[in-house]
C-alpha cells in the first residue's frame, strides 16, 4: 500500500494492474447493479443523502450522474496515476465547497468529513465486491480482501485516511455493525430508492419493455442489500433471496455471452491499448 501512495502521479502507470483483483471486479458486466446497490445503501446515511438531495435535483441529470459515477470508478481504476489524481481532484474540489444543513438541530456540515466520505466508499467497495460475487465472478476470501486492500488507493484519492479504511471482509461487516445505528431510511432515502427505481425516461421509452425492465433491475439491486437495510427501508423484497442470487447469475452470463470487445467499457479497452503499447 506504501507503494501506491508514493507513486509518482506523473508516472504513466496504472495504479492497479491486470494482475488486480480490482480490474477483475470493475470489468465484471455486474458493476451496474453493484452501482445501484452501492446507492440504495449510501442514501441510508442521513448527513451523506442530504448532502446530495441539497446540492442536486438528482432528477433533472439522472443519467449523467450515474455515467460521470462509473467513468470515475473507472478512470481510478484503469486510468493512469496522472489521470487518476486529476479525477479525483475534481471531485476533492466539489466537496471542499459543499456543505448542507442537518434540518433538526440547524447545524451547518461539509461535505468533505472523513466520516461521510468513508461511508459512500464502504458502500461501494462492499457493493461492488458483494455483488459481482453473488452473480459469479469467481474470488476466493484471500481474493476479496486483496480487493479491499487495493482499494484504499481510491479512498485515498478523495482524501480518506487509508488506515481507517477496512481492508479484509472482516474489518468491512465489523465496521457496518458499528456504523449502521447512525442510518435511518429517512424521507430523503426513501425518495432516492424510488427514483433509482422509476427514473424518468424517454416518452418513446416509456412505452416499451425498458420501463418494466428498469424497475426489475432495481429491485434486483434491491434484493442484494444486506437484511438490515432492506429492514430499515420497510419493503419486502419482490423477489426472494434465492431468486435474487439466480437472476443475478442469469444476468451476469448472457452479459458475458456478449462478444468481449462490446461488453468491455472504455476504460478498460484504453487500459488494455495502453499496457499493449508499452510491452511492444
Amino acid at each position: 500500500m506504501a507503494d501506491m501512495l508514493t507513486v509518482s502521479p506523473d508516472a504513466d502507470v496504472a495504479p492497479l494492474g491486470p494482475d488486480s483483483v480490482s480490474w477483475r471486479v470493475h470489468a465484471d458486466p455486474m458493476m451496474w447493479i453493484a452501482g445501484l446497490r452501492a446507492l440504495y445503501l449510501q442514501a441510508l446515511h442521513p448527513r451523506v443523502i442530504r448532502g446530495f438531495t441539497q446540492n442536486s435535483d438528482f432528477r433533472a441529470d439522472t443519467w449523467g450522474r450515474l455515467i460521470r459515477t462509473a467513468n470515475y470508478v473507472g478512470v481510478t481504476t484503469f486510468g493512469t496515476v496522472e489521470e487518476a489524481h486529476r479525477a479525483a481532484a475534481r471531485v476533492r474540489r466539489i466537496h471542499e465547497r459543499l456543505d448542507a444543513v442537518d434540518p433538526a438541530t440547524g447545524e451547518r456540515y461539509g461535505l468533505d468529513q472523513p466520516d461521510l466520505l468513508l461511508w459512500v466508499h464502504n458502500c461501494e467497495v462492499d457493493s461492488y465486491l458483494s455483488v459481482t460475487r453473488r452473480a459469479g465472478l469467481r474470488l476466493s476470501d484471500a481474493e476479496a480482501d486483496a480487493y479491499l486492500r487495493e482499494q484504499r488507493w481510491r479512498a485515498w484519492l478523495v482524501g480518506i485516511d487509508p488506515r481507517t479504511v477496512p481492508a479484509t471482509t472482516e474489518a468491512l461487516a465489523a465496521y457496518f455493525d458499528a456504523a449502521r445505528s447512525a442510518a435511518a431510511a429517512t424521507p430523503e432515502a426513501r425518495d432516492a430508492a424510488r427514483f433509482i427505481v422509476f427514473p424518468p425516461m424517454h416518452l418513446a421509452l416509456n412505452l416499451t419493455l425498458a420501463r418494466p425492465g428498469w424497475a426489475g433491475v432495481g429491485a434486483i439491486a434491491f434484493g442484494t442489500l444486506p437484511a438490515w437495510a432492506r429492514r430499515m427501508y420497510g419493503i419486502r423484497p419482490p423477489i426472494p433471496r434465492v431468486g435474487t442470487t439466480a437472476a443475478l447469475r442469469a444476468l451476469r452470463l448472457t452479459a458475458l455471452s456478449i462478444p468481449r470487445p462490446l461488453r468491455q467499457g472504455p476504460h478498460v479497452r484504453a487500459a488494455k491499448r495502453r499496457i499493449s503499447a508499452a510491452g511492444a
